[in-house]
């Protein structure tokens, strides 16, 4: 079937789904397949839900009468689906990545441009091959912006998302030490995420340019740029005060963030710059700024109890670690205890950084600090306030016969180890 015709299917039906469990009426069923799964295997039960087609790509499962469409591979058909869809609509796309801080920068782009647009971007963490296509194939002709995350693991990754979505607009958060399993080193982490650089380039587009960081600004030479940050770029964002939620200064108005550490001030930064090169007043970015409350253990402040927490247990690499226990010693709080569980896909050098994050530890001032998984519990150190525990629970039992009071604690790990679970424990 020709794309053009596919398409058009597509227009009259009610939306792209992949899993049988939500099934709407009207909709077409992708059979998308996965080392554990076979959509191909619910052809027949999409069917019988109401799915208007069902793209599947093993003979087996067609049927004659028109309600399957058979390809050579169904996930191959969706992104091509899904960049069709991307020309078909011609709107302003805006793509972001980074190691830390892309999800939490996504959210803050879309409640500012929300305030004057029609936008769509992606939801939750949907960032990779398949979750790319089905943002833009959300997206309709009333959608005027789209905001599209792209996640990477491995080299070519970002240059295959780049050639599905066709960014007119990029942004990269930073290049720190995560997926390192994947790309082996932060050289490959760099080259994997300026691939975005090279897209854009390539198509003579834009990028938007932290001029506080270094390594981006070496890195997207030859680039038309839109810059902030410092005195010398578009646009001037100041950082008024950091100790506890974040306050900050632009077009002589002061912006009290919900967001908490100096590592998001760039985040906000950023979105702020952004909505105002796309003409969103200042007062209505003020009013986004100040609306948006982070959520899905991402930087949340919660207060349980006598305890102040901060809850930072969706992702963590060896970056984004120690840019949140540097924040989290800075902070006014006392006595502050830490959580921390391991960090995943750091690749061989995992006990190595582990011990990294131990030996700044060993130097700074916490009154607790609970190491929890198979690597922190391999590390090594004299600091008695330091105990180690290689599985969640193992702590959880310690807990039973610990009690923790006004104290003013950091939680955080990679999404794996799930640690938002110690705060009914405490």
């Amino acid at each position: 079937m020709k794309i053009e015709t596919l398409h058009q299917h597509f227009l009259e039906s009610t939306g792209i789904c992949t899993d049988t469990r939500k099934i709407t009426k009207g909709c077409i069923f992708i059979a998308l397949k996965g080392d554990n799964f076979n959509g191909n295997k619910f052809t027949h039960e999409a069917l019988k839900k109401g799915a208007y087609k069902v793209i599947i790509d093993e003979i087996g499962y067609h049927k004659n009468t028109g309600e399957t469409i058979l390809c050579a591979d169904s996930l191959t058909l969706l992104q091509k689906l899904a960049g069709y869809h991307r020309s078909y609509l011609n709107i302003p796309i805006i793509a972001l990545t980074g190691s830390n801080g892309k999800t939490t920068t996504k959210e803050l782009i879309n409640a500012i441009l929300s305030e004057s647009f029609n936008t769509v971007a992606t939801k939750g963490n949907l960032n990779n091959h398949i979750g790319v296509p089905l943002t833009l194939l959300s997206m309709d002709t009333s959608t005027e912006l789209g905001i599209v995350e792209m996640g990477a693991n491995h080299i070519g990754e970002i240059a295959q998302l780049c050639k599905i979505a066709n960014p007119d607009y990029g942004y990269i958060t930073n290049f720190g030490k995560a997926h390192l399993e994947g790309f082996g080193s932060m050289e490959g982490v760099i080259q994997g995420k300026t691939e975005l650089y090279k897209h854009l380039k390539a198509n003579n587009k834009s990028v938007f340019i932290n001029n506080n960081d270094q390594l981006q600004i070496l890195n997207s030479k030859d680039i038309q740029k839109i810059v902030f940050g410092k005195n010398d770029g578009d646009y001037l964002i100041q950082l008024k005060e950091a100790s506890s939620k974040l306050l900050v200064h632009f077009e002589g108005i002061d912006m009290q963030s919900n967001l908490i550490g100096l590592y998001n001030f760039h985040n906000i930064a950023a979105a702020i710059a952004i909505g105002a090169f796309f003409k969103v007043s200042s007062e209505k970015i003020k009013h986004a700024i100040e609306a948006l409350v982070p959520d899905n253990n991402r930087s949340q402040l919660i207060e349980q109890g006598t305890n102040k927490i901060i809850l930072d247990a969706y992702n963590a690499n060896p970056t984004s670690m120690m840019a949140a226990l540097e924040n989290f010693a800075q902070s006014e709080g006392t006595p502050k205890i830490l959580f921390l569980g391991d960090m995943f896909e750091v690749g061989a050098d995992a006990l190595k950084e582990h011990q990294a994050i131990v030996d700044f530890i060993e130097t700074s001032i916490f009154e607790k600090v609970f190491l929890i998984g198979k690597t922190f519990s391999k590390t090594s150190g004299k600091n008695v306030s330091i105990v180690r525990f290689e599985s969640f629970e193992a702590v959880s039992e310690a807990l039973k016969t610990s009690s923790i009071m006004n104290s003013y604690l950091l939680i955080k790990a990679s999404r794996g180890m799930a640690l938002e679970r110690i705060l009914p424990l405490l």
